[in-house]
């Protein structure tokens, strides 16, 4: 599982900075955004490094059930050291729920989490509310729970339509249900995204394509499509390392990607951040609103053990010379839960962004984007870099000259990491 950043230690009591909260100039544009993780899964996929746990690993020391009302003292903590620090609340933007499976919790528990951050921030009128789930993890009826809680958006867990692939995955529902698991959302009234995983060990193109089919044919209006990691720590890492299965391939991942792109343009849905598409592209209707929040450098607040949270400096910082905070809270549910009984942070280190490293990630996130960035946010070095990309066919020439604008090509997105060293 993944390591926490190394950060300074965070307050007992979770106070921030004077720096973060000196309003209202804090106030500005930036919108406010909650992400909820639910750290608990029915089964450990062989490729996931997520925080998560099954029933197994936590054994007897964190519950469940009682995880709803531990992440509703976080969020009233949460709501104390804004008010301390001068935060004038904010309604929410958006809210994710991600885990993990959130839908292992009952409906009910989840809606009750949510009605504790209505309670505690408010939410906008046009709030965008999205839980993550697992197919075999849903009902007609949850969903419909759901739904007349607050929930606005679901995105299913789908990776591939493929029996075999899904197995090499340890993934546990059967492809036949997405289609069934689809029409309950939309009948419900939600919006519904998919998400694909491609390079998978013994997938064929052909297995690829016949995913890509089957998610179109559902007619969702969000796909997501991720190039599989083997990160070292995971199941599916030691059985690379012994030889038991492939490494996942650059090229069978850039021809996946390709076809991908063509599938999902030719079924009307518009690329908007690299591994992204979406009916009516960026600003339509049915991009992830939460996602753009975090690549667009909005403010979020992370609830749940292991979860990150960001505020930008207001102007008290002019003279400090920083331009944000990172937190993020301890991993292990029992840890986090015993924080909270104690009335204190689950918090387990913070990192202070300084303007370089401001501008540095919004170079990072940014340039994935399908709008792209300006190109006099760049450095002196960035901007020298641009011409040479434009003519290695990675960014788009006319957005560059024309609207002073980086956008990467269909080339530029599978070479991202490339760009973005020689703009960094």
């Amino acid at each position: 599982m993944a390591q926490l950043p190394q950060g300074q230690p965070v307050p007992a009591d979770g106070s921030l900075p004077p720096w973060v909260g000196d309003k209202p100039d804090c106030l500005r544009a930036s919108r406010f955004s909650v992400y909820v993780h639910v750290p608990f899964c029915a089964v450990r996929c062989g490729y996931c490094d997520f925080n998560t746990y099954t029933a197994t690993e936590l054994g007897g020391g964190a519950s469940q059930t009682a995880y709803a009302t531990t992440a509703l003292t976080e969020v009233a903590l949460a709501r104390r050291v804004m008010d301390v620090a001068g935060l004038a609340p904010r309604p929410i933007s958006t809210v994710f729920f991600g885990g993990g499976t959130p839908t292992m919790l009952p409906a009910s528990d989840l809606v009750r989490i949510l009605a504790g951050l209505r309670g505690s921030w408010g939410l906008t009128s046009d709030v965008e509310v999205t839980t993550e789930a697992n197919p075999d993890s849903v009902t007609p009826q949850s969903l419909r729970l759901l739904a007349a809680g607050g929930f606005t958006r679901i995105s299913y867990g789908m990776q591939s339509a493929v029996p075999h692939v899904l197995a090499t995955l340890d993934r546990t529902h059967n492809p036949d249900r997405i289609g069934d698991v689809v029409a309950w959302a939309r009948d419900a009234g939600l919006d519904v995204s998919l998400d694909l995983i491609y390079g998978t060990p013994g997938e064929s193109v052909d297995d690829w394509r016949r995913s890509l089919d089957a998610a179109v044919a559902t007619g969702v209006d969000h796909i997501s499509a991720y190039a599989l990691v083997v990160e070292p720590g995971t199941k599916m890492g030691a059985m690379v390392r012994r030889g038991l299965l492939p490494m996942p391939d650059d090229d069978d991942e850039a021809t996946k990607y390709e076809i991908a792109d063509a599938a999902l343009t030719a079924a009307g849905l518009t690329w908007y951040e690299v591994s992204n598409w979406a009916r009516g592209g960026i600003d339509g209707p049915h991009s992830c609103r939460h996602n753009l929040a975090y690549w667009r450098g909005d403010d979020w607040w992370g609830i749940g053990p292991g979860a990150h949270s960001y505020l930008a400096a207001g102007s008290a910082a002019e003279d400090t010379g920083m331009a944000g905070l990172r937190w993020w809270n301890v991993k292990h549910p029992l840890r986090y839960a015993e924080a909270l009984e104690r009335g204190g942070s689950p918090g387990a280190g913070r990192e202070l962004l300084t303007s370089d490293d401001a501008a540095l990630e919004q170079v990072m996130l940014g340039v994935r984007l399908s709008e792209g960035m300006a190109i006099d946010r760049l450095s002196d070095a960035g901007r020298g870099a641009v011409a040479g990309l434009v003519a290695q066919g990675l960014i788009d020439g006319h957005a560059a000259i024309r609207d002073r604008r980086l956008i990467l090509t269909l080339r530029g997105r599978l070479l991202a990491d490339t760009v973005l060293r020689s703009l960094t």
